[in-house]
């Protein structure tokens, strides 16, 4: 039975007051971008360095970034009520209408949703998947920064709101985030409403199958540099629920296309005995934490494989705590090593390893689709929804186990992955254009199980309600290797 009163619920709460001062400080932009430049047009994108990276359609000059933050500043200062009012589709589609945001009108036309809950700052009107809060004075702290052609709004994080991270560009990351907007172009999907219109015109399998097909060029791309490059360990590494086992089971497959013999190893199999598993605060066995790894004896392996000697690999038991015996290994001579795990791309998990026999692979579900011009989807509620269906189905935990344990597993992923996600020497967007419309069937009924008393329900409710904009897709288009059946089930692969 889980602690309804626990960390990880009022963390939950933490996150989603982070996520409304986002809303918030986002309304301010907008506002402040249509006092300077009134016929501009603002698209916020995604989540990077963080901050929210946005674009205006208008040349800024560096004056001109400065005086919208000067004019947000004032906007704030001046603690301007942000009023929200609820309308039927067809009155709030009108208002849309009238103030020529047709983001807003495509959506509403193309949502199953009957009412629209409309906030207004300023004379301007706006809709925001979560709230913002009900003055522009409480979000005070904020900052922006120039990266060519947009800019980042700077802004606290969901630990702490009363401070700002210093600015760190991630060149990498927006690299990869801009390889797949053409891939959103490509497809002639943007937003969710154009993604709802084109399921309901019957194109639903084909948006599946160039989905799959773009990922799998992706992978084909990564395996001939690997073969061209002559790498000999592969280290594939990045978040929880990012489909890192499936990436790699793909890659290898591409890789024997090559004629190129992969071992793939899973670093989770060095855990040591829970026994030696370090603790975090809180008491509890920390998995997240590098030091849950036998690394002494994962450098070992590593090396003997390597130089040609045969290795028995562990096998980790997760339900005893333990290590068993696996099976015996060796390289062949056109063979490479693929270890995958959340840590791979620090050197400290390989450091016996000389660099320049290793290529590293983040892969993580940078979602390239919005809500509309002013509401990104988060890559982190793509994952949340990935691991609440996987684990509910095959794990055996409900939703409130796997609620609860979020923050934990994100706090770990602030610690030990995103910080060295730009070492890494190729990116892999593991996210799928059309997934919200699959995951909505599997998540809604799961999501609506939590009572408004309980802590987790705002966010339940929040994630009910973001799964409400979309159409439903059929399963049965999508193919058995997607990354995708790794959560929802169905796979060729055996996990």
């Amino acid at each position: 039975m889980v602690d309804k009163d626990s960390t990880g619920f009022a963390d939950l709460e933490k996150l989603n007051r982070w996520r409304r001062y986002q809303a918030t400080l986002s309304f301010v932009l907008c506002a402040a971008v249509k006092k300077i430049c009134p016929q501009a047009r603002v698209r916020i994108e995604h989540s990077i360095s963080n901050g929210l990276y946005f674009m205006i359609d208008e040349n800024i000059t560096y004056s001109g970034m400065r005086s919208l933050e000067t004019v947000m500043k004032e906007i704030i200062n001046q603690g301007h009520q942000i009023r929200k009012k609820v309308y039927p589709k067809t009155k709030a589609r009108a208002i849309f209408v009238r103030h020529g945001q047709k983001d807003k009108v495509h959506l509403i036309e193309n949502t199953p949703r009957q009412n629209v809950a409309v906030y207004s700052l300023l004379g301007i009107h706006d809709t925001y998947a979560v709230p913002p809060f009900d003055s522009t004075s409480s979000v005070p702290l904020f900052g922006i920064e120039r990266f060519s052609p947009g800019f980042i709004l700077m802004l606290p994080t969901w630990h702490d709101l009363s401070t700002i991270p210093a600015y760190t560009p991630q060149p990498k990351l927006a690299r990869i985030f801009n390889e797949y907007e053409n891939w959103a172009h490509i497809l002639g999907i943007d937003t969710v409403g154009e993604l709802n219109q084109s399921i309901k015109k019957g194109r639903g399998p084909e948006i599946v199958k160039v989905s799959e097909a773009l990922h799998e060029k992706k992978i084909v791309y990564i395996a001939d540099r690997i073969v061209r490059e002559r790498e000999r360990l592969v280290l594939v590494a990045g978040p929880s629920s990012a489909g890192k086992t499936t990436f790699t089971k793909r890659l290898s497959i591409q890789l024997l296309v090559n004629g190129i013999t992969p071992l793939i190893i899973s670093s989770d199999d060095y855990f040591l005995p829970h026994s030696q598993t370090p603790r975090d605060a809180s008491g509890q066995m920390d998995f997240e934490s590098i030091h849950a790894v036998d690394i002494p004896l994962l450098n070992d392996h590593l090396w003997k494989i390597i130089e040609g000697q045969e290795v028995t690999l562990p096998r980790f038991n997760f339900h005893t705590g333990r290590r068993n015996k696996g099976e015996k290994v060796a390289l062949p001579e056109n063979g490479v090593i693929l270890l995958e795990g959340i840590h791979c791309l620090n050197e400290t998990l390989t450091y016996k390893i000389p660099k320049p026999i290793k290529f590293k692979i983040y892969v993580s579900a940078l979602t390239q689709l919005n809500i509309d011009d002013h509401n990104r989807i988060s890559t982190t509620d793509t994952r949340m929804l990935r691991r609440i269906t996987r684990d509910t189905k095959f794990r055996g935990y409900n939703i409130l186990g796997v609620l609860e344990r979020w923050s934990r597993v994100r706090c770990g992923e602030e610690r030990n992955v995103y910080p060295f996600q730009e070492e890494s020497d190729e990116m892999f967007n593991s996210a799928l254009i059309y997934e919200p419309s699959i995951m909505r069937k599997s998540c809604l009924s799961l999501l609506r199980r939590v009572k408004k008393k309980h802590p987790a329900y705002e966010e339940t409710k929040r994630l009910s309600d973001f799964l409400d904009l979309f159409v439903d897709l059929e399963e049965r288009d999508i193919p058995s290797n997607s990354i995708l059946c790794e959560f929802i089930g169905g796979s060729s692969f055996v996990y």
